[in-house]
């Protein structure tokens, strides 16, 4: 379960990252401008996935291994 919260995470973070540099940019990355209900707040968007992507990885630390 820890090795699939990070996972996640790491997506999470990617996704984000790729969205703001999208916006930032104008380069054609990531999942968050595909997005139609989310025009017009790709920025937020890409943020919220930044701050879950920390929550996972937070998650994943507080499992034990095993």
């Amino acid at each position: 379960m820890k090795g699939l919260l990070e996972f996640l995470g790491v997506l999470a973070v990617i996704q984000g990252v790729m969205g703001l540099v999208h916006e930032f940019t104008d380069w054609n990355l990531g999942l968050v401008q595909r997005l139609g209900f989310l025009d017009g707040y790709e920025v937020y968007g890409s943020v919220a996935l930044l701050v879950l992507g920390g929550a996972l990885f937070a998650a994943a630390g507080s499992r034990r291994s095993g």
